[in-house]
């Protein structure tokens, strides 16, 4: 089961407390204080697991504590630290704090680490307290407590391609065909329920990542359908392929189904509107209307976006799709490079 959203309570572990005691050894004279520190509280760590790709095992473990420190003892023993807690995460994550929403962590990249909640510290022994004109302090400090959270995880897949279309426009079968994905596919709306991703081999040494999201619909940016719920797992794409079924099948009409899901990208989020799309019209085995075609075809010309015609079942135009798709990435690429360059 795929879960990309999940709230967790983390709490860290209290620190243990200082303790007062003397030395009572039998050949001391006027033993001083001897009273040993309490160890720290364990802290929880959020870290990216590659190995991960859902926050299932999350939902039914929301609660997550660390353990406390023990109390310090006498004869100057300090108290042991408590142990962290690893939560771990798949990349991709964002972390949100439930009361202000804010967002406190990213993760990227496999190993990265987030200190979700900090242990408390330990309390001083007695002993910490001795000085000069206080040579017999009579009294310690308690531990003070592990920090308390309510955290918000969002997963947004990380890959280099998004798929975007109406249900039934092609993107499932596509993925299936050009990777080792197998996604469920029907003949019906919303087969797809939860985001697929596939790994595309262009050539020996040469891959991209691609990602199916469930067909979006008018509205969906507002939560019509299945909802805006799966737009922000393309947000992370540098590219986006918009499959477009040219066939009569749908009872659809290409061109508006293309300004449609271009004005649901824009409703969500105008910068994703803006990402490098290449519009692919897909279906051409079942193409019995040519001009349904040419009408999609000369749109995109007008918006300035690359155009492919390609049939998933027959795989006509597929090779040349991944090719056009990998060049691209690559352009995009080389830009961000350029652009980081320029900046420093």
């Amino acid at each position: 089961m795929f879960i990309d959203r999940v709230k967790i309570r983390v709490t860290a572990g209290d620190g243990g407390n200082g303790v007062t005691a003397f030395r009572r050894e039998k050949f001391v004279a006027r033993g001083g204080p001897s009273g040993g520190n309490g160890g720290k509280g364990g802290d929880i760590w959020l870290e990216a697991d590659e190995n991960l790709n859902t926050l299932l095992h999350l939902r039914y473990n929301p609660e997550h504590k660390a353990g406390r420190g023990r109390h310090g003892e006498g004869s100057m023993k300090y108290g042991k630290d408590g142990e962290d807690k690893t939560v771990k995460v798949p990349i991709g994550t964002e972390v949100y704090d439930t009361e202000t929403n804010d967002l406190l962590f990213d993760f990227t990249e496999d190993g990265q680490k987030f200190l979700a909640a900090e242990g408390g510290r330990g309390g001083f022994g007695n002993a910490h307290f001795k000085s000069s004109t206080n040579q017999a302090p009579r009294y310690h400090q308690n531990g003070g407590e592990g920090e308390y959270r309510e955290l918000q995880l969002e997963l947004k897949l990380i890959a280099d391609v998004g798929l975007l279309g109406f249900p039934n426009a092609g993107k499932s079968t596509l993925i299936s065909v050009i990777s080792a994905a197998k996604p469920k596919i029907a003949d019906y709306p919303f087969t797809t329920l939860e985001p697929n991703l596939g790994v595309v081999n262009v050539s020996d040494y040469k891959t991209f990542v691609m990602a199916d999201i469930p067909g979006l619909i008018e509205g969906a940016s507002e939560g019509a359908g299945l909802g805006d719920r799966f737009l922000r797992h393309v947000e992370r794409t540098k590219l986006l392929l918009h499959l477009v079924d040219v066939s009569s099948i749908s009872g659809r009409d290409p061109v508006e189904d293309y300004e449609a899901i271009n004005h649901e990208l824009k409703n969500y989020d105008e910068n994703l509107a803006k990402r490098p799309q290449i519009v692919v019209a897909t279906k051409l085995d079942a193409l019995d209307e040519p001009e349904r075609l040419e009408t999609l075809k000369e749109k995109a010309k007008e918006d300035g976006r690359e155009f492919f015609e390609i049939s998933a079942v027959t795989r006509q135009g597929t090779q040349e799709l991944i090719f056009a798709v990998s060049e691209k990435l690559d352009r995009i690429s080389k830009t961000e490079i350029d652009l980081e360059e320029s900046s420093n």
